[in-house]
């Protein structure tokens, strides 16, 4: 997929969102929404395995990207989505930051490779096997 960056995560659904919650508290970044699909499916009468999707960032990181091109604040705040799949391993995905200012023609290198390292280390702590 285009601009899908996916890793498996060593640790269940439950224990990726608590540990990118504390990876985004330890950095002050805010968590502007948590979406629990699963939890909206249940109360539509629908199954599915668990599906979180994590909302945050901070303004300091993500306007730059903006003032380099504003559309791409359609895909900011950024967002991490963590699952389960039929084998009953977690994963965790987000779009690729370069793939994000390509999509808005955002000539912003040095903001794109920071906030592209940034998101990788989040996954990481979330994701991680420590």
């Amino acid at each position: 997929m285009d601009g899908f960056v996916a890793r498996e995560s060593a640790h269940d659904v439950s224990a990726t969102l608590q540990r990118l919650k504390d990876a985004l508290a330890a950095k002050a970044i805010t968590i502007f929404s948590v979406i629990d699909h699963a939890e909206g499916a249940a109360q539509a009468g629908l199954s599915l395995r668990p599906t979180v999707v994590v909302i945050f960032g901070n303004p300091k990181a993500g306007t730059p990207l903006m003032q380099a091109s504003q559309t791409a604040g359609i895909d900011l705040p950024l967002k991490i989505l963590i699952w389960e799949d039929e084998a009953g391993k977690t994963h965790l995905a987000y779009n690729d930051l370069a793939w994000i200012a390509a999509r808005h023609g955002a000539d912003a290198p040095n903001v794109v490779s920071a906030l592209a390292a940034a998101l990788a280390r989040l996954a990481e702590e979330a994701a991680g096997r420590n």
